[in-house]
Parts: C-alpha cells; structure tokens; sequence
C-alpha cells in the first residue's frame, strides 16, 4: 500500500517567489529567509518521495468570486504555472499523478467528504513557491520538479471557510485514502500559506510571533486540541490572511497518531509584510 511517511509546512509568501525569479537570494534581507531552507533542499534529496499530496489556496487564479469549491482536488496529468498579473513564474509545468489522485477522491468522497474534482487548472505561487523552496531553482524549459504533484486548492480566502476541525479530520480521511492505494508509494503531504498576516485594513502589517510559535508546539505536539481553534482567535491573533494556517491542520491530521520526529523547524520575520514558518515532521517507523 501507498504510505504517507512524512509533512512539509511552510508559508508560500509571492515575494518570496519573485525573489528567487529575480536572483535576490543573496540580499541581506532575503538571506535569513532562504537559509532557513537550506536544510529542507538537502533532506528532500535524501527523502524524496514518489508523489507530493500538496495542500494550497488559489488567489484568484483558477477560480474567482464565481465560483469558490470549499475543497478541489486536481486530478489532471500536468497543471501549468498560472499568470498572476505579471506573466507565469519561469518555473516548470506540475506533474501530476491522476490514478492517486482520482483514488483519494473516491475514498474520501465515500468517506463524507464534499470534493470538488478538477481536470484541468493552473496553479498559482501558492503550489509553486513551496516547489521552489523546498526542491530549489528549476530551469522551465529543461528542468522538471523531483516528482507528480497532486494540488489540494482549500477556500481560505472567501467566507465561510472550513473549520479547523474539518480540515483537520479531512487529513484522516487522506491518510486513510492513500493508505488503501494498492501501490507502495512513498507519499508526503504538504500543507502551505500563513503564518500570520493581515493584508489590508487598520491592521495591515500585522505579525504575531508568540502567536505563531505557539501555533508551531501545538501543531507539532497537540493537534487535536488545536484543532478546535475557532476562527475568530486566527482573525484575532494572526490577522485576516492568518486563516490560511487551518490548512496546515490538512497535513496533520493525515500524519499517523503517534508522535512525529521534528527533523527541522524554521520561523523568521519578516518576509514582505509577513511572517515565515516551516516545519519537516517525520511519521516514526
């Protein structure tokens, strides 16, 4: 059977992605956030897995104010970077992996969960900054990332919005779902946005750093409790674009209930007008 060994979560700032396009890395301002990955390039090369199951949120790319899927799973063969006003990031084309994709779909449909199934879409920087974290520079035209990706979108931007309870137990029905795929597939699940950020309004600028570390021990070491945070405390306390963090409890819960390994943890501030977390979690053997 497929197995998921490992999470991945990370913000997926567009500053950050317009820094490395643009050859910025380097910059005394960017080069605290980057060093922050380098470990991750490094442990991704010697834990490379088959297929990333990538949690995101679409910023108005694939789908607008017209349409608003809660959940959307992609199930085509290849997702092309999206243009998000200044022409697509020069990054490659997405891989996907339609046979696993179209699996957990079924399974997690069956399991009571209200999928919207999408064959075809770009995706935005909210897939391919953490890509280029995580894997490092591709060529667009050469280069390939290091294995399929199956984009998970989540609405996280127009409301309602999931609970962190249901995506949390959404992760379950995930794990559940590759876990009854009949190939013995290494899967990570990645969950990405955050941390806290407002991005408009009196607020605007809005970090919480106490907040957000607190996030990372209780993510790591009580998911469950956390999972019950209402919305209001991350509109609160992390702002309003803080909400993205209820994906990240996607990637937990699909992680086995024993105690994972923390293989890194990164959090710096700031990176453009918002706050960069990352955390590696291992499922133990």
């Amino acid at each position: 059977m497929a197995t998921i060994t490992a999470s991945v979560y990370t913000s997926h700032v567009p500053a950050i992605g317009a820094a490395l396009d643009l050859g910025k890395t380097a910059e005394p301002y960017w080069q605290p956030v980057f060093a922050g990955y380098d470990f991750s390039k490094q442990w991704m090369k010697q834990h490379k897995p088959d297929v990333i199951f990538l949690v995101y949120n679409d910023h108005a790319t694939a789908f607008s104010l017209e349409m608003i899927p809660t959940f959307a799973i992609g199930t085509a063969a290849e997702f092309q970077p999206a243009d998000e006003g200044w022409g697509p990031r020069p990054v490659p084309k997405v891989i996907g992996h339609p046979d696993l994709a179209s699996h957990i779909a079924q399974s997690v449909i069956q399991d009571d969960f209200d999928l919207t199934i999408v064959n075809k879409m770009d995706v935005d920087h909210g897939l391919t900054v953490p890509l280029s974290l995580m894997c490092g520079a591709q060529d667009p035209k050469t280069g390939a990332w290091p294995c399929p990706v199956i984009p998970f979108a989540v609405n996280v931007v127009q409301y309602p919005v999931p609970s962190g309870r249901r995506c949390y137990h959404l992760g379950k029905a995930i794990r559940k779902a590759v876990e009854s795929y009949d190939e013995p597939l290494n899967v990570h699940i990645w969950g990405t946005g955050g941390m806290s950020h407002q991005l408009q309004g009196p607020r605007a600028g809005l970090i919480n750093r106490e907040w957000d570390n607190r996030f990372l021990d209780d993510l790591i070491a009580d998911p469950e409790t956390l999972s019950n945070k209402p919305h209001i405390e991350y509109v609160r306390e992390a702002g309003s674009e803080g909400i993205e963090l209820v994906m990240w409890l996607i990637a937990r819960g699909a992680m086995s209930d024993k105690p994972p390994k923390v293989a890194h943890r990164f959090y710096h501030v700031p990176a453009s007008n918002t706050a960069v977390g990352h955390l590696i979690l291992e499922n133990q053997a």
